[in-house]
């Protein structure tokens, strides 16, 4: 940001300087050319003058020498011709003018005002002794165009100059007002990235860097800052509440129902042993708000994941329970070694929920198939079995919690799943798996240099029944 607004301003500097600097100094240049010509031909009118009384009155020569011989003191050259165009009189340097002299009188005495020329750095002007019309003679003066040409060139040197510090002093006012701006506009971005990655106590800086309303915005950042952690701190000790207050009495019930199930027999037993699953039941239900809403409150830190090593190892810690119930639990065929950036343990929590519900819905004899393969910019990882499947309408509602009607477990497995997949960039859908089955289909972001950047790891969930 600093370098755009550095950058924005010293272009617009530089057409400024452009546009009031160039259009001055060809002005100044002009003028300089104008009263140049003009003090040239004020010299060459005093000496046309002179010239007249001499070849129109007839006067002696004498004021014409003497103007003749301050011009040439002057660094000038002229030279007087006659009505015939023939040199009367002239300055020693005066041979050196050369043909263009020659034709500036014939024009002059033709009765013409001829544009004066330059010759090899000199500029030459001519005037008329007496009439413009019927002259007595012409003045021919030849002066050197050094001067002019010094005059020009610190004219330009000096605007130049001028532009050049305006231009270095505009970098130094730029720069220092970019980062006036932008410095403490980086830290507040800096700081909402941490707060965003679930640094709650991250508060901005408010100093006296820096504009008065990026002082009020960080004030307020740090306002929204503080009544975000007061409510996720609520949130939170209202759920270690609910945790305490449930978790005990349906433990000390359970405990309870155990012992009288130990002594009953008959009907009463049998009532007994629903009431103990109802219990149980309702110990997974809340087990499952828990880690709901624990998943719901994870920021994770990117790291980098290897998914074919975290297949394998889940395949493995799996094959045993899979093995128990009849069901085969395989990696499908080995894939690319794809690297994800996902929070840490997030996969391992993924495909153990996945799995346990695959595993809890496949009957004896069936198969759940873990694979995995590069989709686009994404890896992909496949979880498929060959049970009974869902309908359209519970696939529509599965990653919602409670919204699978047809579920035997918590109904929030795959709410979980679908938190931790979307949480770290991820999606997640379903789709029927041909012959019959469901297959968990989930595109995981590819490990990057980005995702280095820093975070926040979010903490461990329990694995939860078949949604």
């Amino acid at each position: 940001m600093s370098r755009r607004i550095a950058w924005t301003l010293l272009v617009l500097t530089f057409v400024l300087l452009v546009l009031a600097v160039v259009p001055l100094v060809v002005s100044m240049t002009a003028r300089e050319r104008v009263a140049y010509r003009d003090s040239q031909r004020a010299a060459t009118r005093v000496i046309a003058a002179a010239a007249e009384e001499h070849l129109s009155d007839h006067k002696p020569a004498t004021t014409m020498r003497r103007e003749l011989d301050a011009a040439a003191r002057a660094g000038d050259c002229a030279a007087v011709y006659d009505a015939s165009a023939h040199l009367v009189a002239s300055s020693p340097c005066a041979a050196a003018q050369g043909e263009e002299a020659e034709e500036l009188v014939e024009e002059v005495l033709a009765g013409h005002e001829p544009e004066p020329p330059e010759n090899e750095g000199r500029l030459l002007a001519a005037e008329p002794a007496g009439e413009v019309r019927q002259p007595a003679g012409v003045v021919v003066l030849a002066r050197s165009a050094a001067p002019l040409d010094a005059r020009i060139a610190a004219i330009w040197g000096w605007s130049a100059g001028i532009g050049v510090a305006g231009l270095a002093a505009s970098v130094l006012l730029s720069v220092r007002l970019a980062r006036w701006v932008s410095r403490p506009l980086s830290t507040l971005d800096a700081s909402a990235r941490r707060l965003g990655e679930g640094a709650l106590d991250e508060r901005a800086d408010v100093g006296r860097a820096g504009p008065p309303e990026v002082r009020r915005l960080a004030a307020t950042f740090n306002t929204m800052a503080a009544r975000t952690e007061a409510l996720v701190h609520g949130h939170r000790a209202v759920i270690a509440d609910v945790s305490h207050q449930l978790r005990t009495p349906l433990a000390a019930l359970r405990l309870r129902l155990d012992v009288l199930a130990a002594g009953a027999e008959g009907d009463t037993a049998t009532e007994l042993a629903a009431a103990q699953e109802e219990i149980a039941r309702l110990s997974r239900l809340v087990d499952g708000l828990l880690a709901v809403a624990r998943a719901e409150q994870a920021t994770p830190r990117p790291t980098a994941v290897r998914v074919d090593e975290v297949v394998a190892e889940r395949v493995a810690a799996w094959s045993p329970v899979a093995e128990e119930r009849g069901v085969r639990l395989t990696a499908g065929s080995e894939g690319p070694a794809l690297t994800v950036a996902l929070g840490a343990g997030h996969l391992e929590q993924i495909l153990d929920n996945l799995i346990a519900n695959a595993v809890d819905a496949v009957p004896a004899d069936g198969s759940v198939t873990l694979d995995h393969r590069a989709a686009g910019g994404s890896a992909r990882v496949l979880v498929r079995d060959d049970g009974p499947g869902m309908t359209a309408e519970a696939k529509a509602v599965a990653f919602r919690r409670f919204g699978n009607p047809e579920t035997r477990g918590s109904g929030l497995g795959l709410a979980i799943v679908h938190r931790l997949v979307t949480v770290n960039g991820g999606i997640a859908k379903l789709e029927d798996t041909p012959g019959g089955g469901l297959t968990v289909v989930l595109d995981l972001p590819l490990w990057t240099e980005r995702g280095r950047e820093r975070g926040v790891a979010s903490r461990s969930l329990p694995v939860l029944k078949k949604t």
